[in-house]
């Protein structure tokens, strides 16, 4: 079997660990590992499948000779993305920088594929949040058309990065132990403001951009329409981060053109791969984030009929943001690439 050239931009990170992890666990064929980061973190030593890498600084000479260049997000896609595809690598991007540029494919790789073969040297990764709810969607918008959906997400802290989770420790400690809680990450590091997480919830994640909604919420709506290539959909989201370090939970209610009972809903999503049905409610069985985290699937539970409305349908939805949600997404764009000869 052929191998590959690869490259992790972000190599240091917590989707860049996941990469490596995915990379491991999936014995993706790579050929020589390039791992690149900030200068900051540059010397570090990974160990990795038995040999030690040494993290490089990420220049504009990083990806001569490399395939397939995995850019775990952040602002270093602006700087170093066009020097990729210049040497003629094939650059996987988890940021939002390219996700609603027409001339880039936004993939998840069950629901859009064939979109793949559009690209140009840059293939968007969307954001976790919608790739999560699209895992539940796809299977059922295909059987019987959505009309509008209303999202409300449980966003775990590990979201915001390493600092987040951080913070979350503090500050649960200092309320145990009755010091003062300090919060400078959460809603956002960028921020006047910031809150305290633990034991809270803050119904906000990123900036407001327009009409009240956050950017948050605003790449669900976006990214939806442009992955399905459906701009009919009525989409309006909610987005909140939890006292959960990881895994991102939704809520979904769905208003289809037709009628879909809850127990066909039930099969179309047992049978859609990726996704694992945890709907049980006589002995309690639905997904939760603590059982959730650190696996490949989306979870779907508490699937039932909303009787409010017509083709009514609701959908408690779970998967780990780190998982599917980023890292695990941008290494089956890269698999179905070379699965189907397109690097």
């Amino acid at each position: 079997m052929k191998k590959y050239n690869v490259a992790i931009l972000g190599a240091t990170g917590a989707v860049g660990q996941e990469f490596l992890n995915l990379i491991a666990e999936r014995n993706f064929p790579f050929n020589q590992l390039r791992l690149l980061a900030s200068k900051r973190s540059a010397g570090k030593i990974i160990d990795f499948m038995g040999q030690q890498y040494i993290v490089e600084e990420a220049t504009s000479d990083s990806f001569k000779g490399i395939d397939i260049a995995l850019f775990a997000g952040g602002a270093a896609t602006k700087t170093f993305a066009a020097d990729a595809v210049k040497a003629g690598a094939v650059v996987i991007d988890n940021s939002s920088t390219f996700r609603m540029d027409p001339n880039v494919p936004l993939i998840v790789p069950e629901v859009n594929p064939e979109a793949i073969k559009s690209h140009k040297g840059i293939i968007a990764n969307p954001n976790c949040s919608t790739i999560i709810m699209l895992m539940a969607l796809k299977p059922i918008y295909d059987r019987v058309k959505i009309k509008r959906v209303v999202v409300s997400t449980y966003q775990a802290v590990s979201g915001a990065g390493k600092e987040a989770i951080d913070e979350l420790t503090g500050q649960v400690e200092s309320v145990i132990n009755n010091r003062p809680v300090t919060a400078e990450i959460l809603p956002s590091a960028s921020l006047p403001k910031h809150y305290q997480i633990a034991f809270n919830l803050i119904p906000q994640i990123d900036v407001f951009v327009e009409d009240g909604y956050t950017k948050e919420e605003m790449k669900m709506v976006h990214e939806t329409h442009k992955i399905l290539d459906d701009y009919t959909i009525g989409i309006t989201a909610t987005t909140i981060r939890v006292p959960v370090y990881r895994s991102h939970a939704e809520s979904i209610n769905l208003e289809l053109e037709g009628a879909l009972s809850a127990a066909e809903a039930k099969d179309l999503l047992a049978a859609f791969p990726g996704v694992i049905v945890q709907d049980n409610p006589a002995e309690q069985v639905y997904p939760m984030p603590l059982e959730t985290s650190n696996l490949d699937e989306v979870f779907v539970g508490r699937i039932r009929e909303d009787k409010s409305i017509a083709n009514g349908l609701n959908l408690w939805v779970v998967g780990d943001q780190i998982r599917k949600g980023a890292a695990l997404n941008a290494l089956q764009i890269a698999e179905y690439m070379i699965n189907h000869n397109l690097v």
